[in-house]
């Protein structure tokens, strides 16, 4: 609960957000922001009621929807996996009130936390649904990690067919991954003695491949993770998202 001061404040503000110009229509408010660390475990559920709480303590000029049940409008971009860390998560809002992006930006960061950030915050160029691809950076602590086994990944992601199991709307159905990933680069560090992998992967709403396949594929044809699971381990971090021709997403 809040000390009664700082609510005060806030309903103080959120009275002068309400006397802000009126915006009709409404606009529409993209919202670029990080997800990493110890937020990389939060459900898309969790996400959704997280950034609710967040924009009514930012006093947001938000649009609520009519009817019985008013609520704001969240739009999230492609899903990501619980466990995978993102730099590039997209939300788009809407306002009804004339307030400038980077106040939006600002105000929103003032209530997040060095793990779960915006980055920008603009008038949006393209709908979610010209996402085509997704770019990540997977990092192996493997026993089996050499050079050697870095060239066997490339090969591996590369030669089709590479049947897995993939969960769909419908169910499960094997498929040949290799024709949902535009390229791979496998490399391996002596310094650290890691496994890189960066690729970039079908990630559109017909077509979309989940990074965890590829770490699938790796234990199950090249024994990448089979060894103490309390001394190896991996992690997956999304790093862009592209419209077909590969572009940046905007």
């Amino acid at each position: 609960m809040l000390p009664e001061s700082k609510a005060n404040g806030k309903l103080s503000e959120k009275k002068r957000v309400l006397a802000l110009p009126e915006l009709v229509p409404p606009r529409h408010v993209r919202l670029k922001f990080c997800k990493v660390g110890k937020l990389q475990y939060i459900s898309h559920l969790d996400l959704q009621t997280t950034f609710n709480r967040i924009i009514n303590r930012a006093c947001l000029p938000v649009w609520y929807t009519k009817g019985f049940n008013p609520h704001i409008k969240l739009v999230f971009s492609t899903p990501l996996s619980v466990g995978t860390e993102s730099v590039c998560e997209y939300l788009d809002i809407r306002i009804d009130r004339e307030m400038s992006c980077e106040e939006i930006k600002d105000r929103l960061n003032a209530e997040m936390t060095d793990e779960f950030y915006i980055t920008e915050a603009y008038l949006p160029e393209s709908d979610f649904s010209e996402i085509a691809w997704a770019s990540y950076e997977m990092t192996f602590k493997t026993d089996n990690a050499s050079g050697e086994l870095a060239e066997k990944v490339n090969k591996l992601l590369t030669t089709s067919p590479l049947i897995l199991v993939k969960k769909t709307k419908s169910g499960e159905k094997e498929v040949d991954i290799v024709p949902l990933i535009n390229s791979v680069e496998a490399t391996y560090s002596e310094s650290d003695g890691l496994l890189r992998v960066k690729t970039t992967v079908r990630a559109s709403a017909k077509e979309y491949l989940n990074p965890e396949l590829i770490v699938t594929a790796m234990r199950d044809y090249l024994d990448v993770l089979s060894g103490d699971p309390m001394e190896e381990h991996y992690s997956i971090m999304r790093t862009a998202v592209h419209r077909e021709d590969l572009s940046e997403f905007r």
